[in-house]
This record gives C-alpha cells, structure tokens and sequence, in this order.
C-alpha cells in the first residue's frame, strides 16, 4: 500500500532523472542552436562553441575552467596549426604552383584531363594533411582561371576541385581522417584508416567520372593546346598566365556574401599572376620536408603529425626566412577556433553524459539499419549547411554508444557517415561550395551557385543511401 501510495509520488531518485534527461537535451539543443546560429548569422560557430562551453558548463553543471579545458583538443591544435603552416609555406614559395604546372605540362596539352589535374593537385594537399577548405581556397582560383582559358564549363571544374580536396580528406595525415580516426580509437572501436581513405578516395574518383561526363567533360575528348602559348576553346592566343585568378574584385558584394559562410579558411585579399615553372633550393626543400612527413608519421616511425609537420616547416622557414614571413598569419586560424570549438563542447556533452543516452536512444530504435540510415541522413542534411569539420567532431562522437552495441558493421558505419558528411561540401551553403562560387567568373557567378545547389542537394539525398547500401547493409566491420 505505501509502495503503491510513494509510486504516485516523484522520489529522489525520479527528479534526479529527470533533471539528468533535461540537462542532456539542453546541450544537444545548444549544439544544434550553434550550427543553425553559424549558418544563417555572421558568427563564427568555434567562437559560439567556447561560449557554449563556457556559460553552460559554468552555471548550469558547475564546473571550473580547469575541467572545462580538460575537453580542449590540444592534439587537434598542434595537427592544425602544424599541416596549415607547412602548407602556407608551400604556397607562398611557389611549391603548390609547380606541382600544378609539371601535372598541366604532363598531360600533353589535352583539355580534358585538365579538370583530372586539378583533381589530382587538391587530393594531394588534402591528402598530406592540408585542411579541405584550405586546399580549395588554394588551387581554385586557379583552376578558375584554367577553365576560363580553356572553355572549361566552371561548375565542372568547381566540383572536381571539391571531390579532389575530399578524397584525400580522410588519408591517415588529413583533418578528416585525424579527426574520425581519433574518435574510434579513443572508443575501442574496429577501425581501418587506410580502407577509410580508400573507400573515400574511390568513391570521390567515381563521382568525379560522373561529374566529368554530366557536366561537359564529353565536349572536352579530343580538343587539345597546340600552340606555343596558351589558346582559349576557339583557338585564339590567351597571353593570361598560369593560374591567373577570376576577374571577379575581392570587393565584389557578391563576393563578400559568398564569404560569410566561410567559417574555415581565409580567401586571399589578392591574386598571385607569376607563373611557377622551374624548382629552386626552397622548393626543392619543401618537396623533401613533404616527403619527410609523409614517411615519418605511418609506421614503423609513428611520430605526431602535429609535432613533425611543424618542425619541418620552422627548417623550411631557416631556409626562405623572406618569404616565410607571412606564413603564420596564413595558418588556418579560423578551423583551428571551430574544431577545437566544437570538440571542446562535445567533450563537456560526454562527461555530462548525453553521448551515450543519445546513442542509447538511436539504439533503441528496434531497426539498427534504419537507425543507421537516419544517422548517414543527419550527417548530410547538416554538412550541408554547415561545415564538415564540425560534424565529424560532433556527429561521430555522437554515434559511438549506437556503434558499441554491435547492431550494425561498425567500419561500414563510420565509411558511410564520413562519407555523406563530406561529399555533400558542394552545396553553396558549405565550406568548399562557397569558396568555389567566390572564386567563379562574375558573370558565371549566380549560374554557378544554382547549379551547385541542384548538385549539392541532390547529394543529401543520394550519398546517404549509396553509401549505406554500400558499406552498411553488408556489415562491413
């Protein structure tokens, strides 16, 4: 009878779980607040995150900053501040420009593989460890100029830099990769780096072959530069040089509300005309430190990228301290602050507790593939919008709980997520898409964005299913 009587009754214990489940759906409200907030208002998402931290951690869990900065990625930093300086060198002395000359001249003068050199270059520099955006931001007002030299269409040429910079994004050295791979192991989770990088690699080559072929690539088999100087599509001499950036003006209003939502890298205030043909001792250095970098941080070696990336770069700056100057004001600062932004509020979301009751709730669901479909689908859905480096530290974290429960392949899951998280960077309203419609021709500019709109979107719906067909429904893992 008094059983009976005390269950009508809230305990203790009933408002202590109570408050608990309010608390967790509290910081996951903020965490969407904060991307729907960096999306629709000039704000920078990492700067809110800190803030989230901050306020929600202090005055609602109580906690002092010495706890709170327990969340703080410092291995993130050093890995972001580390390949973003290496790379600002390679830029800024020429290194990135002559590798983009040597693969245009290996080619032989045949317009239709140029879009593939450019594919190849951005794969490159994301797959060494440059942030996506950044490798973007570097070669696609190049690649701009290139397509308007050559009658490239510019949506074509815009969305095979994207699938390049993306399918080196998860190599073992990239942000991408860092970031997913860190997330797994740090769970005891089943992991594959290298079939990470791989199944991205293959799947952004594929799309890029379908990008090609829907987006003029067919008019460009067989057209070739056969004159000593550069020729435009109708054969008529083009004195612009290699590389030479869009005539669009940084000032251009257009172009400005294209880089509000850019929260990752920095579009550079001016365009370099100088054309890079020919290694000299700086460049020849930098090659050898990429070199060095790549061999020293894969086993047996196995040292932090972080740490190796920097020291190569100070021993580059030794070599050109004129022109290394200015490298560090180019490091990626703005995704220094949102990943390490994001992370941090994240890391207060696990010790709060709402990770694993979140993923107990998708695990909960009764139907593992279709939970994990929705997954895939959330991970599109806000990529989109936002940017990808921010999902993938708040939306894998966040589907570990569901991953431990073993219902679905746990390798096959994290591919899929990573996957629909980053292809969809071609939408205008992402990263990768605005800074490829920044960077388009003025007069292509509104064009461009439609398009990448249509494409962008139409991967939101395909890329989860694909992908989930793919490496989901077989249990890869």
């Amino acid at each position: 009878m008094l059983e009976a009587a005390m269950g009508s009754f809230p305990t203790d214990s009933h408002i202590a779980l109570e408050r608990i489940v309010s608390l967790e759906i509290a910081s996951i409200l903020v965490l969407v607040a904060l991307f729907v907030i960096a999306t629709f208002v000039s704000v920078h998402m990492g700067a809110l995150a800190l803030m989230a931290t901050f306020l929600f951690g202090t005055f609602v869990l109580g906690e002092d900053v010495d706890t709170l900065l327990s969340g703080f990625p410092a291995d993130l930093f050093l890995i972001l501040v580390g390949v973003t300086y290496l790379f600002a060198l390679a830029k800024d002395n020429g290194t990135v420009d002559w590798l983009v000359h040597i693969l245009v001249k290996a080619v032989g003068g045949r317009i239709a593989l140029i879009p593939w050199v450019f594919f190849v270059v951005t794969a490159i520099l994301s797959g060494f460890g440059s942030v996506v955006p950044a490798a973007i931001a570097i070669i696609a007002p190049m690649g701009m100029g290139f397509s308007r030299r050559y009658g490239i269409r510019p949506l074509l040429m815009g969305l095979m830099v994207i699938n390049g910079a993306t399918a080196g994004g998860f190599s073992p050295l990239s942000i991408f990769g860092t970031i997913t791979n860190q997330v797994v192991e740090r769970n005891d989770l089943p992991g594959s780096p290298v079939l990470l990088f791989l199944a991205s690699f293959v799947f952004n080559f594929i799309l890029g072959l379908v990008c090609f072929f829907l987006f003029g690539g067919r008019e460009l088999l067989g057209k070739r530069d056969r004159g000593h100087g550069l020729e435009d599509k109708d054969g008529v001499s083009d004195d612009e040089p290699v590389g030479g950036a869009p005539t669009a003006s940084y000032h251009d209003p257009e172009r400005r509300a294209a880089r509000r939502s850019v929260q990752t890298t920095m579009v550079k205030d001016t365009d370099d005309d100088v054309q890079v043909t020919s290694l000299d001792r700086n460049r020849v250095v930098t090659l050898i430190g990429l070199i060095v970098l790549a061999v020293m941080v894969v086993p047996p070696l196995n040292q932090d990228v972080g740490f190796t990336a920097i020291s190569i770069a100070v021993v580059i700056s030794f070599f050109s301290p004129r022109v290394s100057k200015g490298a560090v004001s180019k490091i990626a600062w703005p995704t220094v602050l949102l990943i390490c932004g994001i992370v941090t509020y994240v890391e207060l979301m696990e010790r709060l507790g709402t990770i694993d009751w979140l993923g107990n709730q998708v695990a909960g669901m009764g139907a593992p593939l279709f939970a994990a479909l929705i997954i895939c689908f959330i991970g599109a859905v806000v990529s989109a919008f936002a940017s990808t480096t921010g999902i993938l530290g708040a939306l894998i974290p966040l589907a570990v709980p569901f991953l431990l429960t073993g219902s679905v392949g746990e390798i096959g899951l994290i591919i899929a997520l990573a996957i629909s998280s980053s292809v969809v960077d071609s939408s205008p309203f992402s990263t990768s898409g605005a800074l490829v419609v920044a960077n388009s021709p003025e007069d292509q500019r509104d064009k461009v964005f439609k398009q990448l709109m249509v494409w962008g979107f139409s991967m939101v719906v395909i890329a989860p299913i694909v992908t989930w067909l793919i490496f989901v429904v077989p249990g890869w893992g």
